[in-house]
Formats: structure tokens, sequence, C-alpha cells
């Protein structure tokens, strides 16, 4: 068998040691392994008819090349948010445009599955495991549906893929932003300021949510509930006024939106249709400086977050679900995402990524009135409060 396996989307600590996990596996089963580079981008530019080399495309793998990744962060096969099913006509790769049919200005994106699977035909991948968020898997999702073998592996800090509790890159986002926030008391502190962290989170506010509860902080906006400014900012005042050190912390998610306003948006839409988010952090604090005349330190971690080695915890998930995968393409048991669901591994069909949202319980772990993270109850919940 000869497995192929790309990572799209953003990176998260985790993706090298799952790369690993999953060579080693595959070979000691007797498997092949083909790295697919810079995601669904690798399949859409591998020139079946090139003469030249292809492997700034695809690559084997080997426990030779593989042996050290696992110590570093990132991925060693890049990344991009290229949608194969939507492809830009300016991007599209100059060996798949009609030269007799150039497109036009205000043409639809092209949908070149076809040549995808063409592609995976030609490298004679049997099975492809995906390593990414729900838009990096919503396209697995496509080729599943086109009837080419897939087993997926969810990966996002942001930990919103729907199906399963848990998503590689998660913990190490969190202890990063845990680390940070602690350290940022000190100038906060000193300074006798109001700090916001804003902190990555687009639809799902559970970075903020987890980071401001382990971390203690004194407020957290989440994206899932639209807050107050003003609100917002007698509560810090009082903070302020009850901490010894005469400062106050916030958490807040890139995704969160003031009442009555929308999310911070910039730049072009991607091939899955989201622009950049940032800057909600910032408005907030122009804000609570206006309404309070305290001054304001304004931190966005942003890439901070994603950056580095994992952590334990993330190790042993991207290990564990790339065993797990692995497993799962040998014995040809397709059309499966790899999850965590109440703390044990198990499997969801990949369609079950597109049947719903995975979103923070705000009624069981959060006080919309206080803009505090709170457990209602603690029994039962799993580890993570997931």
């Amino acid at each position: 068998m000869r497995i192929g396996i790309l990572t799209g989307g953003g990176d998260v600590p985790g993706l090298n040691p799952c790369i690993k996990a999953v060579v080693y596996r595959a070979i000691d089963e007797g498997a092949e392994v083909i790295g697919i580079r810079r995601g669904w981008a690798g399949l859409l530019y591998y020139n079946p008819e090139a003469k030249e080399s292809n492997e700034e495309w695809a690559v084997p793998l080997t426990k030779s090349n593989t042996r050290t990744i696992d110590r570093s962060g990132g991925t060693i096969l890049h990344t991009s948010r290229t949608n194969p099913a939507k492809v830009r006509w300016n991007e599209v790769p100059e060996f798949l445009r009609d030269a007799e049919h150039p497109p036009k200005e205000g043409d639809p994106p092209g949908d070149f599955t076809p040549h995808v699977l063409k592609a995976l035909e030609h490298l004679g991948i049997d099975v492809l495991i995906p390593i990414g968020g729900d838009d990096t898997l919503s396209y697995a999702v496509r080729l599943h549906q086109e009837g080419f073998p897939v087993v997926a592996i969810p990966k996002t800090m942001d930990n919103d893929v729907y199906g399963t509790d848990y998503c590689i890159g998660f913990s190490t986002a969190v202890t990063r932003s845990v680390n940070f926030i602690t350290a940022l008391r000190t100038p906060a502190g000193s300074h006798e300021r109001i700090a916001i962290v804003e902190l990555f989170g687009r639809n799902s506010g559970e970075t903020s949510l987890i980071s401001a509860y382990l971390a203690g902080v004194d407020r957290a906006i989440i994206s899932e509930v639209h807050f107050d400014p003003e609100k917002l900012a007698k509560f810090l005042m009082e903070d302020k006024r009850n901490n010894p050190s005469h400062y106050a912390i916030m958490t807040i998610s890139e995704g969160a939106q003031m009442v009555g306003g929308k999310i911070v948006e910039y730049g072009q839409a991607d091939a899955f249709g989201h622009k950049k988010l940032g800057g909600i952090g910032a408005l907030t604090g122009e804000a609570i400086k206006k309404l309070t005349g305290s001054n304001i330190i304004y931190q966005q971690l942003a890439y901070l977050m994603r950056s580095g080695e994992p952590d334990a915890l993330d190790r042993m998930v991207a290990i564990s679900f790339a065993i797990l995968a692995t497993d799962l393409a040998l014995s040809k048991q397709f059309g499966n995402m790899v999850a965590l669901q109440q703390g044990k591994y198990t499997t969801v069909p990949i369609t079950t990524i597109m049947e719903g949202v995975k979103r923070v319980d705000v009624d069981e772990l959060y006080d919309v009135e206080q803009y505090r993270p709170k457990v209602a109850n603690m029994m039962g919940k799993p580890m993570f409060l997931y």
C-alpha cells in the first residue's frame, strides 16, 4: 500500500510528530508513504506530464528523513489554504490553463478536482491521510464523495472541528497563552494599566475561555457572546481597584463582536471564504480608554500561540491519532476521521465534520453577565472541559 499524507491550513505544534508516527507505523507494516507538500496545493500543482521532477510537490517519506522532525514545531511538508474545488483563475498552474480559452476577469473559481484525482493516480497513492481543520478536511470530504479513499486527522488550535472533542495543537496554544498572559502581568502591574490579550479563535472562543480560566484573568470575551464595551469597562475598572497592584487583565477572541458591531476582518478572502481576523482587541482597548481614561496595554498573541514545539499532551494526541489513522488506512477502513470523545480514541465518518459546528457550551462554561469563565458543574466534565 502507498499512503499519501499532507498538512493544510494553519500550522500547529504537533504536526511533525504526527507525520513521523504515520511514516514509522506504515513502514513497519510494509507500506510506503508519500508526503504531499503545501497542503492541497501540492496536488493542484503536481504535473503528471512534467519532464522535470515533481519533488517540489510530492516526496517519499522514510524513517531516515523523518527521524528528527518530531523535535520541532510546524510542518516539514509546509502548508497552504488552497481549495482545489475553488481555484481563482490567476492561481491556476500554467500547465492547466487552456491557451485557446483563457480566463476572463470576473470568471468564477474553477474546480480542479478531476486533476487532483489524476495526480493521486499518477503518484500511485492508495489512501490519503490529510491533517487539517474543518476547511482542509471539507475538501477531504469532497474526495471521499468522489470515491477516493481518505482517513482524516483533525488539527486546529481553535479546537473547533465538529465530531471530535480534541484537535492537535489546542493544548500547546493554551499553554503558550497562559505563559504569555502570566508574563504580561509584570508590565501591566508596573504601569497600573488594563491589559487586553487578543487570542486566535474565529468562531470558537475556547482558547480565550480556557486560557482565561487557567491564567485566572479578570474577564474573558469569547466569540460566541456579543459584549457591551461599557459594561466591560465598568467591570475592568472594578477589577483594577480591587487589585492591590492596581491593574486588570482580560482575554478576547479575535472573532469576538461588540453588541451591534461586527467581526473585525481584513484582506482578501481565502479559497474557503475566510478573510483574516485581528484587531478587535485594539478596538476594545480604544473604547475602554475612552470610557475610563485608563491607559491600556494591547497584546495580540497571534502566531506566538502556534509557535515552537508541542507540549506533552499534543505530542501524545498527535502520535496516537497518527497510529490510529494509519491502522485504519492499512485495514482499508476508509472514509473515517480519527477523534477523541469523552477522553477515548475513536472514529467518526469523515462526513461528520460537515454536519454541525463546534462551539463553547456557553450555558455550562461561561457567565454571560460577568464575562467570565464559570463551570456550572464539574462532575462528569472531561479533563479539558471541551
